[in-house]
């Protein structure tokens, strides 16, 4: 991914070094999807999950620990920080584009180890996620780490597609979608929740594909093997997947972020068309996502 003489946003905070420490997560998250090892490596919108589970609240301090990031750490710092700056740029360009008011640009909290969110305290093993009651994405680098060696995910684009996935939650947020779906979600079964979750999921992956389309369009981002490497990420965390790799079996009424076949498709079509008007993931049957 070619980033050199982009610009960094000005929408992070790092807290690397500092450490959120008041309760333990337990069960509940981990039984959102399966296990820890599938919690770990989902990366979706697992901070309005945590708001529910966890509940508000929560007393909680920053202490600093022990932390000397090397050079791949600030790396992926940097990274990060111009990869937030693209989609401001991209979203701000696009809400002005399709009429729909004035772009809130996320914040971008850099951590490690733990860290107290709007929704609660979260680990390291909870993943990335996003947090819409303070408006904030939630990243432990060594996630990124995690991606490469864990499930032979890496790449700066498939990292970067990560992020953009997050910021396509912060947009679903502005555009109302995200409560009307949690809205709906607490008046149905947990299958039919889960089915909602997932559509919510394959459409932040759409909208990270319309990131990258028109990041390239505005930047030249894109270099050969970067989109193989974000289709092969999205192959890699799809329930389907992370079920069979856990526990050696799936269970399709618990996906709450979508089979790999679907990821990979949805974010192939945002790359693709690179117009957030085509991923209306709510507007078709279920079984034909």
């Amino acid at each position: 991914m070619r980033l050199d003489g982009r610009r960094n946003s000005n929408n992070v905070n790092d807290r690397r070094g500092l450490s959120g420490r008041s309760i333990g997560i337990g069960g509940g998250i981990i039984g959102v999807i399966v296990a820890g090892v599938i919690t770990l490596l989902s990366g979706g919108n697992i901070g309005d999950i945590l708001n529910s589970v966890i509940g508000s609240g929560l007393s909680g301090q920053q202490i600093s620990t022990q932390y000397t990031p090397d050079a791949e750490d600030e790396r992926l710092a940097d990274l990060a920080s111009k990869v937030l700056a693209g989609t401001e740029d991209v979203w701000t360009a696009e809400f002005r584009k399709q009429g729909w008011g004035e772009y809130e640009c996320p914040k971008l909290v850099l951590y490690t180890g733990a860290v107290q969110s709007g929704c609660g305290n979260a680990t390291s093993q909870t993943g990335p996620f996003y947090c819409s009651a303070d408006q904030t994405v939630y990243i432990d680098l060594d996630f990124f780490k995690e991606m490469d060696s864990t499930i032979g995910a890496g790449g700066d684009f498939a990292y970067a597609y990560v992020i953009a996935h997050e910021v396509g939650h912060h947009v679903q947020y502005l555009l109302g979608t995200l409560d009307q779906a949690h809205n709906l979600m607490n008046q149905v079964s947990q299958t039919e929740a889960n089915q909602i979750s997932v559509r919510l999921e394959l459409q932040a992956d759409f909208y990270a594909g319309v990131w990258a389309n028109r990041d390239n369009e505005m930047f030249g981002s894109i270099e050969p093997g970067d989109v193989e490497n974000a289709i092969n990420a999205a192959s890699k965390i799809g329930d389907d997947y992370l079920q069979r790799k856990a526990t050696g079996r799936e269970q399709p009424e618990t996906f709450n972020h979508g089979r790999s076949s679907q990821r990979m498709a949805w974010l192939q079509k945002g790359i693709t068309t690179g117009d957030p008007l085509q991923g209306n993931t709510f507007s078709q049957p279920y079984s034909q996502l």
